[in-house]
């Protein structure tokens, strides 16, 4: 599939997640088979731009074609600078994010809650598609809540915006991430317009991928929360999909490599201090399906300094891969 000039295969994206899809965690996802890794949400306020947080979100230096950067607030001629803004920086798709559902930006009439208005989504969505040469992107949910899913009304919006591509998350605003994901909503969006879907919520297993886009006739599956301490499920899901044979899960001593290539980028990313507090949740979220993980988590979590925490995680690893992490929970 296409999003302007840029192909994407396989058609596997990574969703935007805020302190999550940092650069070093775009650029694994890519390298482990994913077709597109969208950003964690830069706001619109040019008044931030300049804090630390923001120059983290806004570097793409060295990231692989092409750049996805998701942009997120409420004024249209805001939100267009904002384009032109990330444009000049390096962005070659901007996505706007109409899907977030936390409270904090939905109290400023941010993500989800602009479903709200479609006459203002449709102000932002062609101010931005007006402001920039390089495609654009939405991201919504089904709708506000259960009785007002307008999804099909907001992608017809979208579409006649001149918005290249739309990604769903198959819940609304109201569900937040409980319940499970409904994928007819996201069929009557592919059926009512021409641009290409993208199906989001649920998908974690290749199996799953395979049923979403037959059943919703969506053109890529988007994966969130599933690439988590798991980001080789880009590649488990893509060789199902072109194949339907199922790879084989990697073994402790790939998943160590996977995991250590990961620290070091975040520490050269974000500096030691920093890094190490950051690569907390991603070392929870790798072990988070094995029995020693509760041992595991105590341990590293009190590594302050970046050598500690590599030592520690390769000691982990390593005991796993000659059969003695109940050893290493044991000395912990």
């Amino acid at each position: 599939m296409r999003i302007g000039s840029h192909f994407i295969n396989p058609p596997v994206v990574l969703a935007p997640m805020a302190g999550v899809t940092d650069k070093p965690f775009r650029q694994l996802c890519k390298r482990l088979g994913a077709g597109l890794a969208v950003s964690e949400m830069t706001t619109a306020d040019p008044r931030l731009w300049m804090t630390r947080k923001s120059l983290h979100r806004m570097d793409h230096t060295g990231e692989p074609d092409p750049v996805s950067v998701q942009i997120a607030g409420y004024d249209p001629t805001m939100l267009a600078e904002a384009a032109r803004y990330n444009v000049d920086h390096g962005a070659q798709i901007v996505d706007i994010n109409m899907g977030c559902p936390a409270k904090k930006v939905c109290n400023v009439w941010s993500g989800s809650a602009l479903l709200q208005d479609e006459a203002l989504v449709a102000r932002i969505l062609a101010a931005v598609v007006n402001a920039v040469e390089v495609p654009v992107t939405l991201k919504i949910r089904t709708g506000w809540n259960r009785e007002n899913r307008n999804g099909v009304r907001i992608a017809r919006v979208a579409e006649d915006a001149g918005i290249t591509a739309l990604a769903v998350h198959g819940r609304t605003r109201a569900d937040l991430y409980e319940g499970e994901a409904e994928y007819d909503t996201i069929a009557a969006i592919k059926a009512a317009i021409r641009i290409p879907v993208f199906a989001n919520g649920d998908i974690d297993t290749p199996e799953r991928a395979r049923h979403v886009l037959d059943y919703t006739k969506a053109d890529a599956v988007m994966i969130g929360r599933a690439a988590q301490g798991r980001p080789w499920i880009f590649r488990e899901i893509a060789h199902y999909l072109a194949t339907g044979g199922k790879l084989a899960a990697p073994d402790p001593i790939e998943v160590r490599d996977i995991l250590l290539g990961h620290l070091d980028d975040l520490y050269a990313f974000y500096g030691e201090p920093q890094g190490v507090r950051i690569a907390r949740k991603h070392l929870g979220w790798y072990a988070k399906d094995r029995p020693e993980n509760a041992a595991f988590r105590a341990v590293v979590n009190r590594a302050e300094s970046a050598g500690e925490q590599v030592r520690l995680t390769r000691e982990y690893f390593d005991a796993l891969a000659a059969d003695a992490a109940g050893e290493f929970a044991a000395a912990a």
